[in-house]
């Protein structure tokens, strides 16, 4: 991943037997539980972490019919 410039950089990585293969480029990587992206936009994370939220409200919705404040709470 390139961050902070826009430069087409190869990079390569000499095995043992002295072969040299070409590194991946990602635009995008997880870390720590923080998906960050070349241009350090929090979008991507922001939108992950809500998706997640509603699914998880989406399930306690379909098992728990009757939820009040204080169940709502203990869940």
């Amino acid at each position: 991943m390139h961050i902070g410039h826009d430069t087409c950089t190869e990079y390569h990585i000499t095995d043992d037997d002295g072969s040299s293969n070409v590194i991946e480029q990602i635009t995008e990587e997880k870390d720590l539980g923080v998906n960050i992206t070349a241009d350090l936009k929090p979008s991507t994370h922001c939108v992950r972490a809500a998706a997640k939220a509603k699914s998880i409200i989406g399930m306690v919705r379909r098992n728990f019919r009757r939820v009040d404040k204080e169940d709502f709470l203990l869940i």
